[in-house]
């Protein structure tokens, strides 16, 4: 019995989950984030690889349009997905806008927004900075003191997504009171900022709430007859000991 007990551990380790870093490939080409809660497209200009734009470039009403209504087949989960959106441009500070340019990450304007060692290291406000900074580990292209290129900066790591562009990312989120604008990301440059919704031209990054991985996957058949096997054993070894 003991020996069926150990099988049936190895069995439950092999097809369990071991720790989980900031960012998850959940397969499907889908990509959690443990710290958001959030799920990304792996593809990072999807809309490109959909045809619905000449390079996946559109303005921000297109970009938004093309988030909110897109269907998407995730072959690993046999689920179909269509709750997406753009990433969100929420308060550094958790609290309130601050409109004024800064290097270090103290405003919601400029640099280092969420990088380790700003204002506010690790802040989750900005889904697209968040990203830049802490989960790809990227670096401002302006210096603190106002140089550039900073001798530091580095922009071309991409983690486990395909075709992040160098380039302005559109957020779904209005920028301020100013009605004809909204917040971006430049993945370029590491800069937080704005631009006219509908006179300038940006990339969108489809994102979704909470974790695909919740889903259920579906069992290949010989992995379940493998399971099944193992419970029957266990059953079969009991009804012996009734019998006897």
């Amino acid at each position: 019995m003991k020996r069926i007990l150990t099988l049936v551990v190895v069995f439950a380790l092999l097809f369990a989950g071991g720790p989980q870093a900031a960012l998850v490939d959940r397969g499907g080409g889908l990509i959690y984030d443990t710290v958001l809660n959030v799920t990304w497209l792996q593809d990072a200009n999807y809309a490109e690889t959909t045809r619905y734009d000449a390079d996946g470039a559109m303005r921000w009403t297109q970009a938004k349009l093309w988030a909110e209504t897109l269907v998407y087949n995730d072959s690993v989960r046999g689920v179909t997905w269509t709750d997406w959106r753009l990433p969100k441009t929420l308060p550094v500070n958790g609290e309130s806008y601050n409109y004024s340019f800064t290097n270090i990450g103290a405003t919601d304007v400029g640099n280092r927004i969420s990088a380790p060692g700003s204002a506010y290291p690790g802040s989750i406000g900005s889904e697209m900075a968040y990203m830049y900074y802490t989960n790809l580990g990227n670096t401002a292209y302006q210096d603190i003191s106002g140089e550039m290129p900073s001798p530091s900066w580095v922009f071309s790591n991409t983690g486990p997504f395909n075709y992040l562009q160098a380039d302005v990312y559109w957020s779904e989120t209005g920028y301020g009171n100013t009605a004809a604008n909204a917040w971006c990301f430049d993945f370029y440059f590491g800069y937080q900022g704005d631009q006219i919704k509908e006179g300038t031209y940006g990339y969108a990054w489809a994102v979704r709430d909470g974790d695909v991985g919740a889903a259920p996957v579906p069992i290949p058949g010989a992995v379940w007859l493998l399971g099944s096997g193992f419970l029957g054993l266990i059953g079969l070894k009991s009804i012996r000991r009734k019998i006897a």
